[in-house]
């Protein structure tokens, strides 16, 4: 560990952007993952999103050899548990009753976005350093803890190697198994799920509704606007104040254009939804979605079905389309275990939360093998697990 020099960086922008991506993108993908990109984190901290102010303070780590970054951990300290989708309140009520403090406690994560993708960004050499560094910072800033959510499978069993606490869960997944259009995937479907599939679409279709595709310029400050609208409406009635500010919109759609995928419905001439999806790494990811008021099956059309037919046009692998929803499964979208590791100092919370994680994996293991059990897909297909 004496190889390298590790330190605390308030802010992405301390750290920069070729620092950061060098560490992100080490293949210098034209297309990497979005979530680990510099120019997220930064618009999500400049626009007052990410902040101390919302309770996620930036203290990202960083390790440096000979004065070049070599790894980082984007990391936040944090006073509640609001927007990481891996929920430990039973946690912090736990040790809040037994005289302890869970707050302040440190979060390695993509904030109010639950995609998995890298969290160790840089050097694999240093992916060790990294995750005991990150132990002794809970020590040195006070914290109870430290959770790294949605990383990798690599980095999850790594992190247990480090002697992190292991948990799953699992989201609902779409995979191209090379289908050349929507209906040569529809034709993998059982018939009773193709047939629900169609009426679905259908009924959108005759409601009027027509869908814009827009990416790179495409893109307005007029169409971030509307969107915004949509995002705050919808939001505001599912769980109160929406974490995301209107700046963060157009710093992404200013920095990152081309690895945005905004979904619009109009209808009547009209404006009436949007699906905010990123892409990249070979993957669609859906992120926000907003409407002005209901019509049937238009979320699955906007969120699902609009995303399907772009990740097939445009030959991605994957559409992710965001945390939660056993209602996807009919959708074609299928189970995938994600994953999260957890360092808690309090020796005897700890211990609790060790069993009931391992009560838990074997919970969501066996709810992944019921969910295969119905799978939408013909018998025999690929996609039918």
């Amino acid at each position: 560990m004496s190889e390298y020099r590790a330190r605390l960086a308030s802010s992405a922008a301390e750290i920069g952007r070729a620092a950061w991506n060098a560490c992100a993108n080490p293949q210098r993908s034209d297309r990497p993952h979005p979530f680990t990109q510099y120019d997220f984190f930064a618009a999500l901290e400049e626009s007052g999103s990410a902040t101390g102010a919302t309770g996620w303070q930036p203290c990202h780590l960083v390790l440096e050899k000979d004065d070049v970054v070599e790894a980082l951990m984007p990391l936040y300290l944090k006073n509640h548990s609001q927007g990481e989708y891996v929920f430990d309140h039973s946690w912090a009520d736990a040790l809040e009753r037994a005289g302890g403090d869970y707050y302040p406690k440190l979060q390695c994560a993509v904030p109010f976005t639950p995609v998995t993708g890298p969290r160790l960004l840089g050097a694999k050499a240093a992916m060790p350093v990294l995750l005991e560094t990150g132990k002794k910072i809970v020590k040195q800033l006070g914290a109870s803890s430290l959770h790294i959510t949605f990383l990798t499978d690599a980095e999850w069993r790594a992190a247990g190697d480090a002697g992190y606490l292991l948990r799953t869960d699992r989201q609902f997944h779409w995979q191209n198994d090379g289908y050349r259009d929507f209906q040569d995937f529809l034709a993998r479907l059982s018939s009773a799920k193709r047939k629900n599939l169609r009426k679905e679409r259908a009924s959108v279709r005759e409601a009027g509704v027509k869908f814009e595709h827009l990416t790179g310029a495409m893109i307005t400050e007029a169409h971030w606007e509307q969107f915004f609208d949509f995002y705050m409406d919808t939001g505001s009635r599912k769980w109160g104040t929406p974490y995301l500010t209107r700046d963060f919109f157009s710093r992404i759609g200013a920095s990152m254009a081309d690895q945005i995928l905004l979904i619009m419905a109009r209808k009547d001439g009209q404006y009436i939804a949007g699906a905010l999806n990123l892409f990249g790494d070979g993957t669609l990811f859906g992120r926000n979605w907003g409407a002005s008021g209901y019509l049937p099956f238009l979320h699955f059309e906007t969120c699902y079905y609009q995303a399907i037919d772009f990740a097939i046009t445009h030959g991605l692998k994957k559409v992710e389309a965001g945390a939660q929803g056993e209602h996807k499964l009919l959708r074609g979208y299928v189970p995938e275990e994600t994953h999260s590791a957890h360092y808690i100092a309090h020796p005897g919370l700890a211990r609790a939360v060790d069993a009931y994680l391992a009560q838990e994996r074997a919970v969501i293991a066996e709810n992944i093998e019921e969910l295969a059990a119905i799978s939408p897909f013909r018998k025999g297909d690929v996609n039918g697990l």
